[in-house]
């Protein structure tokens, strides 16, 4: 039998196959080293280099204990997506005839918190990004404002996230005049459909044209990818970050963007416009791909609250509890 170390290669090169982001499969190979180094260090009758641990040692009793190791100086949430990654270790393991049984259930799961929308802060903010993307930078080299613009309205007017957006083809927009709609595939492969307005389809149609322009008249395929870079490749998912980046800087509202947020702070600002507009749980489910209905309904209990401290500072209210008694 195979070690265990030659079969998490085997998993992750199954996972590859599926084309998740980098940034992911760097997670699925370091969740599952660090817990095999954690049982090869205590291994008896004396330690072993982790790469040659069997398959057989991983047994329910040894992985409860390298669990409890592993979350010791850890956050519930990192030791949550830990344990997601080897239960879907084990469950290719089981559909590969490899082992008979996934020890996982028997391994205690902790609840992982769920992370709080971080949307742009300020109700003009969206607005003014919008606004300076359209204008382009004149310090710029290169300036390609069609292009900043569209990135900015695919993610603030269509919740894309950075994944997806690279991901998107010409043809992934599609349908007649008044029920456009741009294809995306999400996170664990799962399709969605997301509509599109007049005003973002006619952004998308000013950015081809000026990218047919830029490149001599070069003709767009549906099967090219749309976004390029300025020598007309994909863009990669750096240039991505840069470019949103700058049009933070340029619309001047860095200090609005919560920490560590970045592009996903326009999808969490879509979503949370969606929950102040009226949207539903199961809408926003659809229109953000998400894999429950937990983390939509997340975004209507935070804009709930965002209403009951509006309501609250309100200054009728402040004098109305001055009548009664309530103080300031």
């Amino acid at each position: 039998m195979l070690s265990a170390a030659s079969w998490v290669d085997e998993f992750l090169a199954d996972r590859a196959s599926r084309k998740p982001s980098p940034h992911t499969l760097q997670a699925y190979r370091r969740d599952l080293t660090s817990v095999l180094r954690l049982i090869a260090d205590t291994w008896s009758p004396a330690p072993l280099a982790w790469a040659d641990l069997p398959l057989d040692a991983l047994d329910a009793r040894t992985l409860r204990g390298a669990f409890a190791r592993f979350a010791a100086p850890r956050a519930p949430a990192s030791v949550h997506r830990a344990w997601s990654t080897w239960n879907s270790f084990f469950t290719f393991l089981v559909a590969e005839g490899v082992v008979a049984g996934n020890p996982m259930p028997a391994v205690g799961r902790p609840r992982a918190p769920l992370p709080l929308p971080k949307p742009l802060r300020g109700e003009e903010t969206p607005e003014t990004l919008l606004a300076a993307a359209a204008r382009g930078d004149e310090r710029q080299r290169d300036p390609w404002p069609e292009r900043d613009l569209l990135v900015i309205a695919l993610a603030l007017c269509a919740g894309l996230r950075l994944g997806e957006l690279l991901a998107l083809r010409v043809g992934s927009l599609a349908g007649r005049s008044g029920e456009r709609r741009i294809e995306v595939t999400g996170k664990g492969g799962r399709l969605r459909t997301v509509p599109i307005e007049p005003e973002l389809d006619a952004v998308v149609r000013a950015y081809l044209a000026s990218r047919r322009r830029r490149f001599g008249g070069r003709s767009v395929r549906d099967q090219d990818m749309l976004l390029v870079d300025r020598a007309g490749a994909a863009m990669r998912r750096g240039a991505l970050q840069y470019l949103v980046r700058s049009c933070f800087r340029r619309a001047g509202i860095t200090e609005r963007v919560p920490r560590g947020a970045q592009l996903h702070a326009l999808r969490h600002t879509f979503a949370t416009r969606l929950a102040e507009d009226g949207a539903s749980a199961a809408e926003i489910m659809r229109l953000l791909g998400h894999g429950s209905l937990t983390s939509s309904q997340n975004y209507i209990e935070v804009t709930a609250g965002q209403q009951r401290a509006a309501v609250r500072s309100n200054r009728t209210n402040q004098s109305l509890r001055r009548v009664v008694g309530g103080g300031d």
